[in-house]
């Protein structure tokens, strides 16, 4: 018996699985649908990493808003690679060391995103923390990554059709779209080490407002903004600086 499926249910939840930097992941109607764009924001943390001086210490990053974990677990699965970071490079001595933590407010997001850690093979190598935002997370962190709701409210009913079938929470930004990139930079600095990024996945059109708003946070800087194949600014990248 073939199951009957909803109007402009995305083609993604009808098989249940969608491809993301390489890998599977599998999703839900409980779970925002990796787009292609964001493999710009994991391949920007991935630069900043391999980059970095070595450090005793493992690297600890923090993907907030983490829906089907693809941000967190592609990371992991790229820093465990053979052709990532000898023992002279990079933020640790070996980037399979790095520690990531991945938290979402959504209980059911997260029993998607433990599933497609397994599915991967890197369960054991992130930690899973139900959390608004900072309100559960407890430390310091090298790196936050994170592609929060950036849709402002007002334009929710102009999405597609098949848009508005994926959860509502992973796509409303607030009034302007920017109520989660606010309470991010507010909150981040308590939570980074010196001279620790925050990496941010943005939308079309908000380069200029979060750009100063990063400037009115004293201690950020605006590093670097990545743009997609369509040239629309899609990844910031600052840097704290207490």
């Amino acid at each position: 018996m073939i199951k009957s499926v909803a109007p402009y249910t995305p083609l993604q939840y009808i098989i249940g699985k969608e491809k993301f930097s390489g890998l599977d992941f599998l999703v839900n109607e409980d779970v925002f649908i990796p787009r292609p764009e964001t493999e710009i924001l994991v391949n920007t943390a991935l630069e900043i990493i391999n980059a970095a001086p070595r450090s005793k210490t493992p690297a600890r990053i923090l993907d907030l808003c983490t829906g089907s974990g693809n941000i967190a677990i592609s990371l992991m699965v790229r820093l465990s690679l053979p052709s990532n970071p000898s023992e002279t490079d990079g933020l640790t001595k070996s980037a399979a060391d790095c520690k990531i933590f991945a938290s979402d407010i959504s209980d059911k997001a997260l029993e998607v995103a433990m599933q497609n850690a397994r599915l991967n093979g890197v369960y054991d190598g992130i930690s899973f923390i139900k959390s608004d935002l900072f309100k559960d997370i407890v430390g310091r962190y090298d790196i936050i990554v994170s592609n929060p709701p950036y849709i402002a409210r007002c334009e929710l009913k102009t999405l597609p059709k098949e848009v508005l079938k994926e959860p509502v929470l992973a796509l409303d930004g607030g009034e302007d779209g920017l109520d989660f990139y606010r309470k991010i930079f507010l909150k981040a600095p308590a939570y980074l080490i010196n001279g620790g990024y925050c990496i941010m996945e943005i939308g079309f059109g908000q380069r200029a407002a979060i750009k100063a708003m990063i400037e009115g946070f004293k201690g950020f800087k605006l590093i670097d903004v990545k743009e997609d194949q369509y040239l629309i600014d899609r990844v910031i990248v600052a840097q704290w600086i207490s």
